[in-house]
């Protein structure tokens, strides 16, 4: 009777741990982490055959799990907010390489690399010209839009 406590804790924790597979994570891998806890505590209740063990350790994992590690595994699994690559070029300067018109777009030189470049709409008339000195206020696709 005591081992049916302990394989009931692995089967329990192996259909959480599945459950999150066919979610695709979507859990944030709270069900894989949970059976996890549940599988360890079953796994140490058979080898002290001991029902207590097993649910003791399980639930200590658990709790160990959801007061004190979850907050740090999900900052870690979760994304903070980094600027792509493209983000990191607003704000930029860059040298006109071809002029660049109201309705013509030009290149511009931003260090190492030739970028297609476009005035914003409602730009003040006139045009840049090679040479000139300009600012990335955003990227449109491949094109940056410089003033």
């Amino acid at each position: 009777m005591r081992n049916i406590v302990n394989w009931v804790l692995i089967v329990g924790g192996g259909i959480f741990i599945v459950a999150e597979v066919l979610l695709g994570a979507a859990t944030g891998f709270d069900f894989a982490l949970m059976g996890t806890a549940l599988a360890i505590g079953g796994v140490l209740g058979l080898i002290f055959t001991s029902t207590k063990v097993g649910l003791f350790s399980s639930g200590a994992l658990a709790f160990l799990y959801l007061a004190v590690l979850r907050r740090w595994i999900r900052s870690r699994l979760i994304g903070r907010d980094r600027p792509s690559n493209v983000d990191a070029l607003i704000g930029r300067r860059g040298v006109v390489t071809t002029r660049i018109a109201s309705h013509a777009p030009g290149a511009v030189k931003l260090g190492d690399e030739l970028w297609r470049a476009a005035l914003p709409d409602g730009a003040a008339p006139g045009a840049r010209e090679a040479g000139e000195e300009v600012t990335v206020e955003s990227v449109e696709g491949v094109t940056l839009i410089v003033r």
